[in-house]
């Protein structure tokens, strides 16, 4: 009687909680593989996580089995029903199968997936980052993603050039991921009726106000001790809002956290400096909260050294497993070194580091960032990719730094433009120049110049270079003579070469020994007039 009457309270908080907020679920279980062997406990966590969030007042929608295009529509279709319930929804993404990574990138692997090479991973798979950015773009309260996905990678024709389980993964604001296990490791598919994962969290999600960050904690303790350590869950959160599968009081004890601001409070009862935002295992963005309170700040290794000093053993290696951060385990390796503890502290150090620089590696993408890893991790697993991303990013950069040479103008450039002169303006000084300038004859309208004075009468006179007679001179063809100038002056040539005219030589019979003037256009003056001689 006791058993059902809580179990009917927990349904009705549940069910006022969802009322509070809605919340939005979607459970895909991936087990029915057709190019590889099939995976027996997906379906069956699919099944209990369905069971366990429905009871936590969320509205699920289940996938059992899905091939790419099925995983994808629903994904989509997910991420419309929690814009259709508003900003205020809690929206819940599970997913237990088979997951990769490749060039530092995550994919769910779905069950009509036929991979062959490396290249086939990204056309055959759904990329985590889909699955993050769809439900980001819908705004929504908390969004959370609980992937028991890092089982051992089924595809051996690229096992020797992929790495293994997943790679780090930065949640966005608002939201909390979770692995089965840490990054860079293989999860456990599991004896019973479910992963280790997966029935570790139905026991510990239950409890009535367990703050999901402290309740990923008691798994990861949970699943590392039951695995001997093989095994340790990991989780990058951005939450800023507080979120509890089912609603109550929460019997778990507060963390004590120190800060480094802080040290002498940590391992002193009731020391608990103030919280600020935190980083798991040193990755940017794993954030982590403590119980019911604000977030919690970075630890240095000495604040931690401080706080284990005083503990059993066994006591400090259940706390910095379940607190999971670097800073942790380096202080634990200070001060303990009996083992199994000891040697399993080692190698989750010793794997995060790797982990933690290919995250960075990958994230800078330049073929120093590469380099670099390559040359601290020369045996890593990652290596061969970690080259071929090198050469990658070198020839991205040779082709940016490729200048582009234009093709040189063979086209005859346009003359220049000459600014127009104003009426209004005063004309300008007319620059002397070394290069002679062509006359152009005008139209004067002014009375003509007076008649040169008469010749002497005698031999004749030579103008210039060319001898000109005056005196008597027969007719010759009309309209071939010199261009006069005011002021009396004649300028040649005009003459036309077909008029067989004497350059220099007036035209026209001369009247009482001297030229006569006749005013009047010029015929032979393109686009103006002049004075002419005959």
């Amino acid at each position: 009687m006791l058993t059902v009457a809580i179990a009917a309270l927990g349904a009705l908080g549940a069910f006022a909680s969802a009322q509070a907020e809605p919340r939005m679920a979607l459970v895909i279980g991936n087990s029915a593989y057709q190019a590889v062997t099939e995976l027996p406990n997906p379906a069956n966590d699919a099944k209990a996580m369905a069971e366990l969030l429905s009871a936590a007042g969320f509205e699920v929608t289940t996938a059992p089995d899905l091939g790419q295009a099925e995983m994808r529509k629903a994904i989509g279709d997910f991420a419309a029903k929690v814009a259709e319930r508003g900003p205020d929804t809690v929206s819940l993404v599970f997913y237990a199968g088979h997951g990769l990574q490749v060039d530092g990138e995550n994919f769910l692997v779905p069950v009509d997936a036929r991979i062959a090479r490396e290249a086939d991973v990204p056309l055959q798979t759904v990329r985590l980052a889909d699955v993050m950015n769809a439900l980001a773009a819908v705004p929504s309260k908390t969004r959370i993603v609980i992937l028991d996905a890092c089982r051992n990678n089924p595809f051996s024709e690229i096992n020797k050039v992929v790495g293994r389980g997943l790679a780090i993964v930065d949640a966005p604001s608002g939201s909390i991921v979770s692995y089965s296990t840490a990054p860079g490791s293989e999860a456990e598919d599991g004896e019973g009726s479910n992963s280790p994962y997966t029935r570790a969290l139905l026991g510990v999600a239950r409890e009535p106000g367990m703050p999901i960050e402290q309740a990923f904690k008691r798994v990861r303790y949970a699943v590392h001790q039951v695995t001997a350590g093989r095994q340790t869950p990991w989780e990058s959160s951005s939450l800023t809002a507080d979120f509890a599968f089912f609603p109550g009081v929460s019997t778990a004890a507060p963390v004590v956290a120190a800060t480094e601001a802080a040290p002498a409070a940590a391992g002193r009862p009731g020391g608990r400096p103030a919280a600020t935002p935190a980083s798991v295992g040193g990755v940017p963005g794993q954030k982590v909260a403590a119980l019911g309170g604000p977030r919690i700040a970075i630890r240095s290794v000495e604040s931690w050294r401080d706080e284990l000093r005083p503990l059993p053993q066994f006591e400090a290696y259940e706390r910095v497993i379940r607190e999971d951060t670097l800073e942790a385990y380096q202080a634990y390796l200070q001060l303990f070194s009996a083992a199994p503890f000891q040697v399993r502290v080692r190698e989750i150090v010793e794997r995060r580091k790797v982990m933690v620089a290919w995250y960075t590696a990958v994230t800078v993408n330049t073929p120093a960032s590469y380099e670099l890893f390559m040359a601290q991790y020369p045996d890593s697993d990652l290596l061969l990719t970690a080259r071929r991303l090198f050469e990658r990013a070198g020839n991205r950069q040779i082709a940016i730094a490729t200048p582009v040479v234009a093709a040189p103008c063979i086209c005859t450039p346009a003359p220049a433009v000459q600014p127009t002169r104003r009426k209004t303006e005063k004309p300008e000084k007319e620059k002397k120049s070394s290069k002679p300038s062509k006359r152009t004859a005008v139209r004067d309208s002014g009375p003509p110049p007076p008649p040169p004075p008469p010749p002497p009468s005698g031999p004749p006179v030579s103008i210039g270079v060319i001898g000109i007679p005056i005196g008597p001179i027969g007719p010759r063809p009309h309209g071939h003579g010199p261009v006069v100038r005011p002021g009396g002056h004649s300028h040649g040539p005009v003459g036309s070469s077909s008029g067989g005219g004497v350059r220099g030589t007036p035209t026209g019979p001369v009247r009482g020994g001297s030229p006569v003037i006749r005013s009047g256009p010029s015929p032979n003056i393109r686009g103006g007039a002049g004075f002419g001689l005959r």
